[in-house]
């Protein structure tokens, strides 16, 4: 079972890394880091470079899709080589889905309009743009396409569909497997719980960052 994890410059990496360590331990998973073309590609703070291995025209027909966000995912929602791919990979996939702002490029597809869909808390809205339905949920379903909020829940998102392609009890396995077993020091995973003064700085942080 093929599953392509779509690469960009200055992506968010934990979106793409995060649904790797868990639908890479499905059973007969392939998975392709594909990018337009091979090569290396950096993190939205440039410290780390993934590489692509594979381009699109080489990964035409993917089981799993995932897009990942970070703060090229607009760029890459500009890119008519990406968004044709894209679509074309739909067609065919037996699950699409995006982490992050990695719904962004679902979007601007086409492939979201009428339907319920989530992303980062600060990019929700952005949603409605592409005639989406903004959700403030962790994993939001619509037929084969799934949407992630932001980063982590990446991870949730491809524990599910292990679930549905593997079964319960293997999606449970792999959960054992890499032990995640969440318990963080602070309650302030989202802007509903976080204090208004983090709230504040995380928007100050991804007003610096974004482009």
């Amino acid at each position: 079972m093929q599953i392509a994890i779509l690469l960009f410059q200055r992506i968010t990496i934990l979106d793409a890394i995060g649904p790797y360590e868990v639908l890479s331990r499905l059973p007969d998973a392939e998975v392709r880091f594909v990018a337009v073309e091979p090569g290396v590609y950096r993190t939205d703070n440039g410290f780390l470079g993934v590489t692509a291995d594979y381009s699109l025209d080489e990964t035409p027909s993917p089981a799993i899709l995932v897009l990942p966000g970070g703060f090229g995912a607009r760029e890459a929602a500009r890119d008519e080589r990406v968004l044709d791919w894209v679509r074309a990979v739909h067609e065919t996939s037996r699950w699409t889905t995006s982490v992050c702002t990695g719904s962004l490029i679902l979007g601007a597809a086409g492939l979201l309009r009428g339907l319920r869909a989530t992303t980062h808390w600060r990019s929700l809205q952005l949603l409605r743009e592409h005639g989406a339905e903004p959700v403030q949920e962790r994993v939001v379903r619509e037929g084969k396409i799934i949407t992630a909020a932001g980063v982590s829940a990446g991870i949730d998102m491809a524990l599910q569909v292990a679930a549905w392609e593997a079964g319960d009890e293997i999606a449970q396995t792999i959960q054992l497997s890499i032990e995640y077993d969440p318990q963080p020091p602070f309650d302030a995973g989202s802007p509903g719980k976080a204090p208004p003064g983090v709230v504040e700085l995380a928007q100050s942080w991804a007003s610096r960052g974004a482009k």
